[in-house]
């Protein structure tokens, strides 16, 4: 049997020899955290840091936490210091992972990391971030899933010389700082987006002809008044199986994003027949007005929906991209005319009955091309985004042992 040899698939060049297998325990001391009694108001919304799992959504460093604590709080449990590794130990969210962005503390499903001297707190992050997963399996299947300190402090994993760990830590952390640029110059965008259309939508912001010229003002009309056809989905009997998989897309929540080209389901003929819903040709809005309200998109395909997801084919003088973006704009209202007991929906007879200013259609027209320039941007960050993390997956994975 061959053995072992702990050296990962990509190296810096200047280093060599394998790595060491080591304690959790051995490289950090680990601290569990604690709560200061709720009882106590001395002990809240103070200026310190307060992490819980609810923090940790996925950014690196938590920089901000949804609860703080006073420095009487702080003098009552234990203080986890600047870029220490935050790692959930308890609870459904086990697994995940992050750094302390500054001096702070936890409550005690969180095990925090500080590096003892020969080890590097951004590796130990980076090494745990990867071996995340494994980790939670080690937790068991049980009511509420844990691992105790003492078990988490026995783990172990393969380490290189202090050197060799910061080369690594450092390469990663500008992955990290990309990441999150990425994730910040989205996050911007989205905000950009939605001022924009609280202008547009007020008409605080007006557009102009292509000669400069004023565009008439806007009227006021009902839903109904810019739809020619209007209609909600159905859901053939599912206890018969040929009424699914034929050739006939057949859209569901899930299904709707800004341009809808394939879905996930489809029916038969039988099956369309066996339903209420009716097949509409490219370019009609589909509505989610059940369950999730609110979503919208533009089929780009021949297809069919479900019960809860409308279709909406607007008359001439309507864009449909215009009413796609002011169904957008206006979701909190959908959601406010909703009704049902167990899930609300807002049916096209209450839709049609909307309030809604309306500009001319080529000012419509203008409104709906340029809010699509800042969605087609917001993708590309998106895309941009999503590579840089394929990347890092693909680094973590080849970069330790």
């Amino acid at each position: 049997m061959s053995e072992v040899v702990n050296i990962p698939q990509l190296r810096f060049p200047e280093f060599n020899g394998e790595w060491e297998e080591k304690a959790l325990g051995v490289v950090a001391t680990i601290t569990t955290g604690s709560t200061p009694s709720t009882s106590n108001n001395e002990y809240y919304d103070g200026d310190v840091a307060f992490v819980s799992p609810a923090d940790i959504q996925g950014n690196r460093i938590v920089r901000s936490t949804k609860t703080t604590i006073t420095e009487l709080g702080l003098s009552v449990v234990r203080e986890i210091k600047k870029r220490s590794t935050l790692f959930v130990c308890i609870g459904s969210t086990i697994g995940k992972v992050s750094q302390a962005g500054v001096n702070c503390a936890t409550n005690q499903q969180i095990n925090a990391l500080t590096a003892k001297n020969s080890f590097d707190n951004d590796f130990i992050y980076s090494l745990l971030e990867f071996k995340a997963p494994r980790i939670k399996l080690l937790a068991g299947v049980q009511a509420v899933p844990q691992i105790n300190k003492s078990e988490f402090s026995r783990f172990k994993f393969t380490f290189p010389l202090l050197p060799e760990q910061q080369k690594i830590a450092a390469f990663l952390t500008a992955v990290d700082n990309k990441i999150e640029q990425l994730s910040k110059k989205q996050e911007l965008l989205g905000e950009y987006k939605k001022g924009l259309m609280q202008k547009i939508f007020s008409q605080a912001i007006r557009f102009k002809a292509d000669d400069g010229s004023e565009f008439p003002d806007w009227e006021e009309k009902k839903l109904g008044d810019l739809i020619a056809e209007i209609s909600d989905g159905g859901t053939p009997p599912t206890s018969n199986k040929g009424n699914f998989g034929g050739g006939i897309n057949w859209v569901v929540i899930d299904d709707i994003r800004d341009e809808i080209r394939i879905t996930k389901e489809t029916l038969t003929e039988t099956g369309l027949s066996n339903s209420s819903s009716k097949l509409w040709k490219p370019e009609t809005i589909i509505l989610s007005t059940g369950a999730t309200i609110g979503r919208v998109g533009i089929a780009k395909i021949y297809t069919t929906t479900k019960q809860g997801v409308c279709g909406i084919v607007v008359n001439q003088f309507t864009s449909n991209l215009f009413l796609k973006y002011w169904f957008i704009f206006n979701i909190n209202l959908l959601k406010r005319f909703s009704q049902g007991s167990s899930i609300k929906e807002v049916r096209p007879p209450t839709l049609i009955k909307f309030d809604i200013s309306t500009p001319s259609l080529p000012e419509q027209t203008k409104i709906a091309n340029f809010l699509s320039s800042i969605d087609s941007k917001i993708e590309q960050v998106g895309k941009q985004l999503d590579e840089s993390k394929q990347f890092k997956k693909a680094l973590l994975q080849q970069m330790f042992v």
